[in-house]
């Protein structure tokens, strides 16, 4: 499994707990510091089953700041998806955390235990 976390998230934190007390082998991945590219978000889109807009944190200031808020300046169609896309790959801040990433090709945005419980491996 990968994790997804901001260190200061306390559901990046939650997630992690869940982790380690349910005996999972995961890695982290710091994505502040460490961003994922357009290519790994794409990915991670079709394992979550979302679009880019479904997980982006509209309430940061950043995203007040590109106008995120204004559907006529950020259409959510496919034909705006790419820049979408670019737009999280630049500005990561914007990604919903925890995203956790299985083997398996599962993913989940663990903002709930019941999201995280959904992929932890039965023991």
């Amino acid at each position: 499994m990968e994790l997804w976390i901001n260190p200061r998230c306390g559901k990046s934190r939650a997630a992690v707990n869940a982790l380690r007390e349910a005996g999972a082998s995961y890695t982290v991945r710091r994505y502040l510091e460490q961003p994922p590219s357009p290519e790994e978000l794409v990915a991670v889109l079709a394992r979550l089953g979302l679009e880019p807009w479904e997980i982006t944190r509209t309430d940061e200031p950043v995203a007040g700041e590109l106008g995120l808020r204004d559907p006529q300046a950020w259409p959510r169609d496919a034909a705006s998806r790419d820049r979408w896309i670019a737009t999280l790959a630049e500005h990561p801040i914007l990604i919903q955390r925890p995203i956790v990433s299985t083997d398996d090709g599962r993913a989940v945005i663990a903002r709930t235990p019941e999201a995280l419980q959904a992929i932890l491996p039965v023991r």
